[in-house]
């Protein structure tokens, strides 16, 4: 704006913006309204380090340490040796128990006991009825009254409305301060509202119903205030004392409850449920089972003639015959994928979490999400390099349609990466050829390591390139 046009302008007009905003800082900065009260100090953090100081469920006996300086070191090594030889220590004291839920397609854990031991040691599944950690028996204590804790849900939430009742407050303070202003101006009446000049077009209502003005960005509604508050405990405060229930069970990817079951040797999944069976599953059998389910859609005549199968299993040992086809399990199949991937990054020391929020597979923690915010997101791209996949126009044409990204996909995945402060790596998993067509005693068995060693993985970090950052 010119010299001359601000000249032009009333020195009211001028002044008001300032006006405004010294009073919204004023709202700001000052004393709580009367219903906040004084601040609450926020309850003691726990110790994660002592609560998750176990990143496997397993225990570990190592030997003592050796000192050179120390002769008697020696001793201690040899007297732990020797004891070990006589009784050797089990690292598996508890083998947890799930089943296989065929509505989510997920495995359970309902036994408190293992549901606390597999998050606090590795950080595994997640909550049914809690964001991640299993917390809904505490918070509903705390809602009842009974448990005196905050659950970290709970501390978010009040975070939130604590922020929401900020914004309010300052609303209705740039809603006071403009029509203090206008009356000053003689633009509105003393006993006049600012609802007034909607109509005039000096000010303008939003579609919910807030009005906005030319000075003030922000919408002003009604405060909301603790009126229902009361009632609400009232009510809860009635069922306080009964006894709660805990309806919340942990919930296992089946990449997770693979690794624990092949891998560690730490989960038994039980055949049906706990009341109709109690036959731990072998892990080929979960192998077929968890592919059969990664298919989109589900095919049900292959899960029933996989479950006869099985059934049948004893009658079929000795025979020397091969798979049908419709039972196969695919090379790329996406469970095989993912779990590829997962045993990878796992095996590294990396807490492997579900990152569909971020939209990419995987997110890698370095030591949990107590710990550290994900470091990395992963997505998994299928790589056919093998001579197998381009011996045919079929084979080729499957090969383009499943590697195919443009770079439009690529740089829409890496900008959500980059806007919540997380890098992208691409983990590209090579197909080798159809592996489970084979004839042989024992079709339906699987010899899993051998399927994992034909897999393996290559990672590439993405990033974009900015010149105000990447430079020399």
């Amino acid at each position: 704006m010119s010299a001359e046009t601000m000249a032009s302008v009333p020195a009211s007009i001028q002044a008001e913006p300032a006006r405004v905003d010294a009073a919204v800082a004023a709202a700001s900065s000052g004393p709580k309204s009367a219903n906040s009260g004084p601040r609450k100090p926020r309850p003691k953090r726990p110790n994660y380090n002592e609560i998750h100081v176990k990143p496997l469920p397993l225990d570990v006996h190592p030997l003592p340490a050796f000192i050179p300086h120390n002769p008697l070191s020696i001793v201690r090594i040899a007297i732990t040796l020797l004891s070990q030889s006589f009784r050797t220590p089990t690292s598996h004291r508890v083998a947890h128990k799930a089943y296989f839920s065929e509505d989510t397609q997920s495995i359970h854990v309902t036994d408190a006991e293992s549901i606390r031991a597999l998050w606090e040691q590795g950080f595994w599944g997640k909550g049914s009825l809690s964001r991640s950690e299993p917390q809904w028996l505490l918070a509903e204590r705390r809602r009842r009254g009974v448990e005196a804790a905050t659950a970290s849900t709970q501390v978010t939430q009040a975070r939130r409305e604590e922020r929401r009742q900020f914004k309010l407050e300052r609303a209705k303070a740039q809603r006071d301060a403009i029509e203090q202003q206008l009356r000053q101006e003689g633009k509105l009446e003393a006993d006049g509202t600012l609802d007034e000049l909607v109509d005039e077009g000096v000010v303008t209502e939003s579609p919910r119903g807030g009005v906005y003005t030319a000075e003030a960005g922000e919408a002003v509604g009604p405060a909301v205030g603790p009126a229902a508050v009361p009632e609400i405990e009232e009510k809860i405060a009635d069922t306080s004392a009964e006894e709660i229930k805990d309806i919340e069970h942990l919930q296992l990817t089946p990449e997770e409850a693979f690794y624990l079951t092949y891998v560690l040797g730490a989960l038994d999944i039980i055949q049906g449920d706990f009341v109709n069976g109690n036959m731990a599953l072998p892990a080929w059998y979960l192998l077929r089972l968890y592919s059969a389910y990664a298919l989109s859609p589900v095919n049900d005549t292959q899960l029933i003639s996989l479950k006869k199968m099985f059934q049948y299993r004893a009658r079929l040992a000795d025979k020397t015959a091969a798979l049908p086809p419709t039972l196969q399990i695919a090379p790329d199949n996406a469970f095989l994928l993912k779990y590829v991937v997962y045993h990878h990054f796992r095996s590294l020391g990396w807490v492997v979490r579900p990152g569909i929020k971020f939209a990419v597979d995987y997110l890698l923690y370095l030591r949990g999400p107590a710990f550290h915010h994900a470091e990395f997101g992963v997505h998994i791209i299928p790589s056919y390099s093998h001579p197998y996949w381009s011996e045919t126009s079929e084979r080729v044409a499957h090969k383009k349609e499943k590697e195919t990204r443009d770079w439009w996909w690529f740089h829409r995945v890496n900008r959500v990466q980059t806007a919540v402060m997380k890098t992208l790596v691409l983990v590209y998993v090579e197909v080798p050829p159809p592996w489970d067509g084979e004839t042989k005693k024992d079709a339906l068995g699987v010899d899993v390591g051998g399927v994992l060693e034909r897999y393996s993985v290559r990672e590439v970090v993405f990033k974009r390139w900015s010149p105000s950052r990447n430079r020399d």
